[in-house]
């Protein structure tokens, strides 16, 4: 598998690390053993919405050579929701087959036109941002609508990336990455439609 994780300018760091963090241990089980991913944005550099910068190892990559596209929130999503370049790149993502997001990175799904049709969450503060995107808002913390995922705010970032642990490898890689990690709670409020 391989996995774009698509950062930009004015996001919230937690949402992306708190996937990685758990995501790229992957690697430790048979299943998902080989699992790959680039960091990718349009520039070289993005600086999340409290000036703390990090460096993509891949500039504006065809989104559509993935199998999994992160993308997490922040208050940068506000604006980039309306940015033809970066809502035109991210639209490439069309054929990946699993599309995720936590907290207002749903928002950019929408503006791409992937949430058309589907149930979907976000953070809730701005569920009625996101209700022009999607069939319905569904108020919970991790939404599945076929293989389109998306999560609530800034901590539900740990519990998608274990509840994706879950989908591709089993309870059992969940709970030996919760030991890791020192992460005593229970992923909850979850809906697959």
């Amino acid at each position: 598998m391989k996995i774009a994780f698509v950062i930009f300018n004015g996001m919230t760091f937690l949402d992306f690390i708190g996937f990685y963090d758990v995501i790229y241990r992957l690697n430790m089980f048979e299943e998902t053993k080989g699992t790959t991913w680039d960091i990718c944005g349009l520039s070289e550099e993005i600086s999340d919405e409290l000036g703390l910068t990090v460096k993509v190892n891949r500039v504006k990559p065809d989104l559509s050579e993935y199998d999994l596209l992160f993308v997490p929130g922040g208050m940068g999503t506000r604006e980039l929701r309306y940015d033809d370049e970066f809502i035109t790149w991210l639209k490439q993502a069309d054929k990946v087959k699993y599309k995720v997001s936590v907290c207002t990175g749903s928002l950019l799904l929408g503006a791409a036109g992937f949430l058309e049709n589907k149930k979907a969450t976000t953070h809730p503060n701005v569920y009625e941002l996101l209700e022009p995107y999607c069939a319905e808002v569904i108020k919970t913390r991790i939404v599945k609508d076929g293989d389109l995922i998306t999560a609530g705010g800034v901590s539900t970032s740990i519990d998608l990336a274990l509840y994706v642990v879950k989908l591709f490898v089993n309870q059992e890689a969940v709970e030996i990455i919760k030991q890791q990690i020192d992460y005593p709670y229970e992923v909850q409020g979850i809906i697959e439609v």
